[in-house]
Order: C-alpha cells, then structure tokens, then sequence
C-alpha cells in the first residue's frame, strides 16, 4: 500500500468505514488491517447460533472473498500493529504504522476501529484450564467444542453475553449456574422489572440464578478448573467456566499517538479524535449521545459500528455530516428475544406494558415526560414503533401507554423539540 486510508482493525466498524469511503466515491488506496486471520466477520451470533451448533462459521462472513478484490480493498489479516507514527507538519495526518511482524504501512489518512477485549478476573486460579472468555471466533470455537463434553457450566457475570450463553448450555441440558456480582441481572440496560424477569425466567427453564454472588477464586486439581469459589465461602463445582464480565475498549495505539481517551477513545459526534486528523469507530470510542449531544457514551452495538464508521468515513474526506441516530440493540436468549431502542440512562420513569410472566411485554422508559427508549420482550410491534417515534423526534404519553390491549402507535404524538438532557 503506499499512501491512501489506513484502517486499524478489521472489525465490522473498520468494514464498513472502508466500503462507506468506497461509496462515497473515494478512488486511493484502502488497507484494513485486522490481528485475526480470518476476514471480518458478525459477532453477535457467536453467543447464541454459533454456540447453539445451529450456525456455520462461513455464514458469519460479512462479505464473498471476491469482495475486497473488487472494491480494493486491501484486507491484511493476522497482523497486529504494534506502532504507529505520524509524519511531520509538512504532511498532516499521514504516517506510517509497523506491525508485530515488521510490516510497514504507509498512510495519509488513519482510523481505529479496534474494538475492544473480554475484562480478566485477576482472582487465584483465573489462568486455570477450563475458563473461558467469548468475544471472537477462536473464543468461540473453543466454548462450543468443550460445551459439547461438559456438564456442569458455571457463568460468571450476568449481562447480554453471560444470558445467551447459559441459555444455549441449559437448552443442551447442562446444569448451569449463573454467578452475578450486583444485585440484579443485567443492571447497566434495563430497569429492575426486566432483570427480575431475566431472573425469573432462566430460573424457569432451570439455571440457578445467584446474585449478590462475587468470584473469589478457582480451584481444580491438574490444572484444570473444577471449582468456582465465592466470597461468602459457597464453592460451586464447574466442568467449564465462561467469564462474561464486561470489555476493555483497545486504547494502546490511541495512546500512543497521544489522543484523549477516557474509558475509549474520545470522538466528537463526527467520529474525530481529539486530532481531528485521525477517525475512530466502533466499540474503541466514547462519543456524545447520540441523541442529546450531551455527555459521553460507550455503545458496544451493530448499529452504532455502522452508524459511527459512516460518520467517520465522511470526516476522513473532509465532508463531515452530523446525523440523528436512534441506538438499538438485541439480546436473544433461547426463546426471549429482547429488543432495545434508546438510551434508558438517566430515566425517571417507567411504564410496563403488558404481564412480564407471560414473556411477552415491554418497557417504556421516561426522562422528563419524554420518551428515551423501549426495552421489548418478544413483543417487535412496540419495539419498531418506538424506535420509529425516537428516530422521529415524536414521543408517547406515559398515561395511555400502559394499556397493552392498545396499540402504541395509535398513541403517537409529535414531540416537543426538546430533547431532555442526561
């Protein structure tokens, strides 16, 4: 490659800023450099289909092999950049970055989009065989192959990635354990009636649900883990672990280029870094809210890695555009399918529509009067109008939305035009 756009992970974010330069009509070269051997691919279904046996690895490919090619699109797989440089004043912005194996790369534009890595426990024994972490194929891969021989399955952490995988293992028939350290599931998303639902409903379909419940250590004999052992002193046998407890965004080249960062790297809402010069996207960044403006957020989601990557891509060619998203995210765990649209953060009030144990229902989530966001279980009527009304600037009355028997979008009302703030 010599010059042209340099992308520094081969995530669906780096994807799609490549093909969104592409479609904007930009002709220089492109290279999008990826630590994985194999080319970008949909992570979302490695926690549910993939660990399930119902998904092949080759249908989780973004793109044919002949994609790149014909956009070209230079796809460096199984190569880490290790450093980067930028040149002098006399060519801002371009520079040139080293990876792990020597490889030189020249640019003249530069984005990260590095994604970020599964959070460690650092408790005795956490390096033993047998504890697993699930963010990439290879993560993947491994858990489904030792699902297949294990039969007692200890979860530590009860968010998204924890759920679905202890869904697909109880629906093998595993005896599952789900170890939480908060006082209820899922916290940081949804309000305390959807994660006493969670709750509820996992224990129906028979996984063991403790919360309150924090990792002191492993124990296991020959190196391998047979034990989880909890802090109030509760030892639970385990075969297999999987440690769901959260990420850490990927700073060390955002770092090293000496751009803020703060629990990410910091984008304004055009997806630039603190040298305007540099883009990033994806779940590496911590951006204003996407829709008040207001505050910094971390979205770990398909749609804000396309939404930002776009964002980015038109920054890169100097034709910047802010635009107005609506963040959405699923969480499917077996037979609960729970849909998000908005940000619920900061809410000071809530209607549930509909009877939660009959595992259809949903959550609307106030700030101010206005509505911010839906949490919908198995219910996509409400979840579509919702995200429709956000994307809108409308909102819905909290009075008449809890009756569940009407249809939300015969309670639409055009919105005010004031966005509350966080």
């Amino acid at each position: 490659m010599t010059g042209g756009t340099l992308i520094v992970g081969a995530s669906q974010a780096g994807l799609q800023l490549a093909a969104s330069l592409r479609q904007l009509g930009d002709t220089a070269p492109i290279a999008l450099v990826g630590e994985e051997i194999y080319p970008p691919y949909r992570r979302p279904p490695l926690s549910k289909e993939v660990l399930a046996g119902s998904a092949d690895w080759e249908s989780l490919s973004f793109r044919a092999p002949s994609y790149y090619a014909d956009a070209r699109i230079d796809l460096v797989s199984g190569e880490r950049v290790a450093d980067v440089a930028l040149a002098g004043a006399g060519r801002p912005g371009s520079g040139v970055a080293t990876t792990a194996s020597g490889r030189t790369l020249p640019f003249d534009r530069l984005a990260l989009t590095v994604g970020a890595r599964p959070r460690r426990l650092g408790v005795p024994g956490a390096d033993l065989d047998g504890i697993c972490y699930l963010r990439d194929r290879d993560d993947a891969m491994n858990l489904r192959t030792r699902l297949g021989v294990a039969s007692r399955v200890v979860v530590v952490g009860g968010g998204f990635i924890g759920l679905e995988a202890a869904a697909v293992a109880r629906a093998l028939g595993k005896e599952v354990t789900v170890v939480e350290a908060a006082e209820r599931l899922i916290p940081r998303a949804t309000a305390p009636v959807v994660s006493d639902f969670y709750r509820r409903a996992h224990r129906r379909r028979g996984t063991r649900v403790l919360l309150s419940a924090a990792v002191s250590g492993f124990d296991g004999g020959s190196g391998r883990v047979d034990t989880v052992c909890l802090s109030d002193g509760t030892r639970l046998p385990a075969d297999l672990v999987l440690v769901g407890v959260g990420v850490v965004p990927r700073t060390e080249l955002a770092e090293q280029l000496g751009l803020d960062c703060d629990q990410g790297i910091v984008v304004d809402a055009y997806a630039r870094t603190s040298n305007p010069l540099i883009g990033a996207a994806g779940d590496c960044t911590v951006q204003p809210h996407p829709t008040t403006g207001l505050g910094r957020v971390r979205l770990e989601s398909v749609q804000n890695a396309v939404a930002q990557a776009t964002v980015a891509a038109a920054s890169l060619l100097g034709r910047p555009v802010r635009t107005r998203t609506v963040p959405w995210f699923w969480s499917y765990q077996g037979n609960l399918r729970l849909q998000i649209a908005g940000l619920s953060t900061g809410y000071d009030d809530h209607v549930v529509r509909g009877e939660p144990d009959s595992e259809q229902f949903s959550v609307l989530y106030y700030r101010e009067g206005e509505l911010i966001a839906v949490d919908a279980v198995n219910n996509p009527a409400d979840y579509m109008t919702v995200r429709k009304v956000l994307g809108e600037g409308a909102t819905i009355p909290s009075g008449s939305a809890g009756d569940f028997g009407t249809p939300l979008k015969s309670l639409v009302v055009a919105g005010t035009g004031v966005v509350p703030s966080c």
